[in-house]
C-alpha cells in the first residue's frame, strides 16, 4: 500500500502537530513556491490537472488563473462547510492533517497574491476550528503566517469563520455572504467570485481536500501527480463510505478504480446482503442501481457522468437489498425542503411540493397520477433555480422513479380508495375559493 498523500496520519502518527509535519516535509511546498513567480505556481497546478474535490470537479489551476492581476485586496476562501449527507472527508483532514490544508491555502494565496485567507467551517466544527486557530498561531511563530512569510516580501493573514449549520452555505456565493455577515443565500451571477467575490474583491474558493493536494504537487511536480488516477481525472481521492457497508469510513484511493473495487476495499455490503443501489455523491447526485455495469464503472468525473449521475465529493452511500427506496427518497426530499434558503421560487415551492407528494405516496394516500406529478415538479425545477440546491433536490426523485418505479407503483396501488385525491385536485397549499356564480 503506497503512502497516503492526504490522510497522512494513517502513516505518520501525530502529523497534526507542527514539529511532526515539518519533520516530514511540511511547508517545503510553500518554501518552494516562494522562490517561483506567482504565475509559475498557478501553471504547475494547472499542468497537474487537479480538479476540485468539493463536488464540481472544476480544474483548480484554471480557476486560479481567472483572478485578474489588479492592485488591491484579493482573498482565498476555504470551503470547510462539509454539509453534504454522507460526506466527512474534510473533517478528517482538519482534525488530523491541518497544516497541509493551511500550507495549500497559503500557496493558493501566494499564486493569486491574496492578502487574507478565510477558512469557513460549518458551525458544528467549533472544536476543530479552535484547534485550527491554535495551529495557525504555531505556524505564525514559525514565520509561515502573517508578515513577510518565509522571509519574502509577501504577507497574508489567516482567519477562521464559523457558519451556523446551513447546507446552503456550502454554495460558494452563499458562503461569501455568510462571511460578510449577510443572509446565507446565493448571489446572482455574474459577476463571479474570481472577479468580485468576498467584499467585492477577487476571490478564489476551494475545498479543503482540493487545497490539501497542492503542497505535494508543488514539491513533486505536475507529472508526478498525473502518475495516479487517469489522464482526465488524475491524483488521489478520498471516498467517504457509509450506509450499508461493512467498514464505513474514509478511503484514500486513486481515481479510476471501479465501484466494485471501492466496495470490496470497504468490506463489501454489510451483513452479506446484496447491493440494491448506490448514491455516488450523497443526497445531491442521482442514485444508480447496483448492476454489473455500474459496479464496473471507473470512479472518474467523466465515467460516472456517463452513468447519468455525478461523482461530486465522492460521498458514496450504499443501499442494500432491504432498502425501501420510497422511504429513502422521502428522507432526502425532507432534507432539501428544510435546507432550501427560500430565495428563489422554483426551489422554495418545488422542494415543498416534492416533500408533500412524497409524504402522500409513502403514507399510501396518493393516486397513480402523483408519481407523474413529482416527476413534473422536478423537471420544472431543473435549470431554473438560483443555485444548484434546487437541481440537487430533483436528483433523488427523478433517479429513484427512473430505476425503481415498481416500488412507487406498489405504494399507490395499496392506497385506500377513500383517501386518494381526485384527479385534477387543487395543487395549491389551500384550495382556491369558488368564484361567485360557479
Amino acid at each position: 500500500m503506497p503512502p497516503h498523500i492526504l490522510l497522512r496520519e494513517l502513516d505518520i502518527p501525530d502529523i497534526r502537530n507542527f514539529d511532526v509535519y515539518t519533520a516530514n516535509g511540511g511547508y517545503e511546498g510553500l518554501r518552494k513556491a516562494l522562490t517561483m513567480k506567482p504565475d509559475e505556481v498557478t501553471q504547475v497546478v494547472k499542468d497537474s490537472n487537479l480538479r476540485g474535490r468539493g463536488g464540481a470537479g472544476f480544474p483548480t489551476g484554471l480557476k486560479w488563473s481567472f483572478v485578474p492581476k489588479v492592485e488591491g485586496p484579493k482573498y482565498v476562501a476555504v470551503n470547510a462547510d462539509e454539509s453534504e449527507p454522507g460526506t466527512f472527508k474534510d473533517r478528517q483532514i482538519l482534525e488530523n492533517n491541518p497544516h497541509q490544508l493551511l500550507e495549500g491555502a497559503l500557496i493558493c494565496a501566494y499564486a493569486i497574491q491574496a492578502t487574507a485567507i478565510y477558512i469557513y467551517c460549518r458551525g458544528e466544527f467549533w472544536d476543530l476550528a479552535h484547534n485550527l486557530e491554535e495551529q495557525i498561531e504555531v505556524a505564525r511563530k514559525a514565520g509561515w503566517v502573517g508578515q513577510n512569510i518565509g522571509g519574502s516580501h509577501w504577507s497574508c493573514e489567516v482567519y477562521i469563520h464559523l457558519g451556523a449549520g446551513a447546507y446552503i452555505c456550502g454554495e460558494e456565493s452563499a458562503l461569501l455572504n455568510s462571511i460578510e455577515g449577510k443572509l446565507g443565500q446565493p448571489r446572482v451571477r455574474p459577476p463571479f467570485p474570481a472577479v468580485s467575490g468576498l467584499y467585492a474583491a477577487p476571490t478564489v474558493i476551494n475545498n479543503v481536500e482540493t487545497l490539501a493536494n497542492v503542497p505535494p504537487i508543488i514539491v513533486n511536480g505536475a507529472a508526478w501527480f498525473k502518475t495516479m488516477g487517469t489522464e482526465k481525472s488524475p491524483g488521489p481521492k478520498i471516498f467517504c463510505m457509509s450506509g450499508h457497508i461493512a467498514r464505513p469510513g474514509n478511503y484514500e484511493l486513486p481515481l479510476g478504480i471501479t465501484f466494485r473495487e471501492l466496495i470490496e476495499t470497504a468490506g463489501g455490503v454489510a451483513n452479506g446482503k446484496k447491493l440494491k443501489a448506490i448514491l455516488p455523491s450523497g443526497a445531491s447526485g442521482p442514485m444508480v442501481p447496483g448492476t454489473d455495469q455500474v459496479l464496473d464503472t471507473k470512479l472518474t468525473y467523466e465515467d460516472v457522468a456517463a452513468l447519468g449521475t455525478v461523482l461530486g465529493s465522492a460521498s458514496v452511500i450504499i443501499l442494500d437489498e432491504d432498502t425501501d427506496i420510497v422511504w429513502a427518497t422521502l428522507k432526502m426530499a425532507r432534507f432539501f425542503r428544510h435546507e432550501s434558503c427560500g430565495k428563489c421560487t422554483p426551489c422554495r415551492e418545488g422542494t415543498y411540493w416534492l416533500e408533500k407528494r412524497m409524504e402522500a405516496i409513502y403514507g399510501r394516500k396518493a393516486a397513480p397520477a402523483d408519481v407523474k406529478l413529482i416527476e413534473d415538479v422536478a423537471m420544472q425545477m431543473q435549470g431554473k433555480c438560483l443555485c444548484a440546491l434546487g437541481d440537487f433536490a430533483t436528483s433523488p426523485i427523478l433517479s429513484s422513479v427512473k430505476h425503481f418505479r415498481s416500488e412507487y407503483d406498489a405504494y399507490v396501488a395499496s392506497a385506500q380508495p377513500a383517501v386518494r385525491p381526485a384527479a385534477g385536485a387543487a395543487r395549491g397549499r389551500a384550495a382556491a375559493p369558488a368564484a361567485a356564480g360557479d
